[in-house]
């Protein structure tokens, strides 16, 4: 257990750095906060199902997590009206 564990976290940590590329929008964005949220929620969802193999489904409910997550949060970026420009300082 503390194996599987040990390379969920590891697997995780490593899948960070990935995420600060979804999009270009600045911390704020909903396509990388959805992203992470979304491979966390998964991967704890993945890890608690009954069966063999829990690290196997925490890492493959982890990337169908961010996926999932990325799709809804850039949706949400595509909805939201572009920032207005309002001439500098005030």
């Amino acid at each position: 257990m503390k194996k599987t564990l040990l390379r969920l976290i590891l697997t995780l940590s490593m899948l960070i750095p990935l995420f600060n590329g979804c999009a270009g929008n600045g911390p704020n964005s909903g396509a990388q906060t959805g992203a992470a949220t979304g491979a966390v929620a998964g991967a704890v969802i993945g890890y608690n199902t009954k069966g063999h193999h829990k690290g196997r489904r925490a890492v493959i409910g982890g990337l169908l997590g961010a996926a999932v997550g990325a799709g809804i949060g850039n949706a949400v970026d595509n909805s939201n009206p572009p920032p207005q420009q309002n001439g500098g300082w005030q």
